[in-house]
């Protein structure tokens, strides 16, 4: 599917997303019922396993019923076969759009070609096809999200020592992404820091075990990178049973940077236990995913260019364009580091401390 750039500004439908190029102008009309609207459009969850996308879960119907959209679900559980089967009973229902999150993104892109051909627009959410073609791809930087760890942990260790970087999968845009750029980042910023990465495949059970491994080898380990949230329990553990869950005046403390903002990343932050997140906006990736395909099922297009929410539309390629949402850097004192500001753990804007 091929965007058409317009020079033309419309607003519509959320307060946010349209202060710039919508082809179809005015607004797009009140919803039609909460969550059972007469338009019917298709949401895979990748995963229910993990706090994040456990509280993505909670906010999709939320904001499918303000959009007046028919809301219908599957759950792919990390498997991109499923997530294939998932889009053809997609298909039988008669959605009018799909919004996804495909962990494996190359294998995804028959089913793309599929929707495609079947002028069935997509959103992917937190990912971007490594080929093929949708509507929109919503997510955040994640090169920002290996930057911004980096410059914490380099400040934090005094650009000297040794970090552990737990990837999530390189078969994945994001673990590349945040692998690549956390790399750069120290090789070019901080030398000095031997960085130790491991594959976990976004598998906690590994990434505590690789870590306990890593803590054996290198007692001298000052700081940890996990990539997601999905790491947090088990790397807790693993520095509790080694005496060093303890906190940041402690010279054994081991600095941690985590990625997601769930509420539990928030509290440990508060509590000392953990000392920087970088929040993943599970809240705007419901909400602008059903947005876009709102919009692409009324046949609006878009440009890249600055957003009224905070976010950046950038051209990955010829007729790929991502909507970067906003994704800050949380710690204790909500301090600069390496010219990256933060947010307080405790502040009101980020999602994990609005769950209710």
């Amino acid at each position: 599917m091929k965007l058409r750039f317009t020079r033309h500004a419309c607003f519509g439908g959320l307060a946010a997303l349209t202060a710039f190029a919508l082809t179809a102008c005015g607004d797009p009309g009140p919803a039609s019922g909460g969550g059972g609207g007469s338009t019917v459009i298709g949401v895979d969850y990748p995963r229910s396993d993990t706090d994040f996308w456990n509280s993505y879960i909670k906010y999709t119907p939320e904001f499918a019923k303000e959009l007046g959209l028919n809301l219908k679900t599957t759950n792919s559980q990390n498997d991109v076969a499923k997530l294939t089967a998932n889009a053809q009973t997609f298909i039988s229902q008669g959605v009018k759009g799909v919004a996804m999150a495909p962990q494996d993104t190359a294998a995804i892109a028959p089913t793309l070609a599929q929707m495609e051909a079947k002028k069935i627009p997509v959103v992917t959410v937190d990912t971007r096809p490594d080929t093929g073609n949708v509507y929109m791809v919503v997510r955040a930087d994640n090169r920002a999200y290996g930057e911004k760890a980096c410059q914490f942990l380099g400040t934090k260790l005094g650009g000297k020592g040794k970090v552990v970087m737990l990837q999530g999968d390189l078969a994945s845009i994001n673990g590349r992404d945040r692998t690549e750029a956390f790399n750069a980042c120290m090789k070019k910023n901080y030398p000095a820091i031997k960085v130790l990465g491991e594959a976990t495949n976004w598998d906690g059970a590994v990434a505590a075990q690789k870590l306990q491994t890593d803590l054996t080898a290198h007692p001298d380990i000052r700081g940890v990178y996990m990539q997601s949230s999905f790491a947090l329990a088990g790397t807790l553990q693993v520095l509790k049973q080694k005496d060093l869950l303890v906190g940041p005046e402690d010279k054994k403390h081991v600095f941690i940077v985590s990625n997601d903002g769930i509420p539990e990343e928030l509290k440990n932050i508060a509590e000392g236990k953990i000392d920087a997140t970088v929040s993943q906006p599970a809240d705007l990736y419901a909400k602008y995913a059903l947005y876009y395909l709102k919009a692409a099922i009324e046949g609006k297009t878009f440009r890249p260019g600055k957003t009224d929410h905070d976010s950046t539309i950038i051209q990955v390629r010829d007729g790929l364009l991502e909507d970067q949402l906003s994704a800050p850097l949380v710690t204790a004192d909500g301090g600069t580091y390496g010219g990256v500001p933060s947010l307080k753990s405790d502040d009101s804007s980020l999602w994990g401390n609005n769950l209710g």
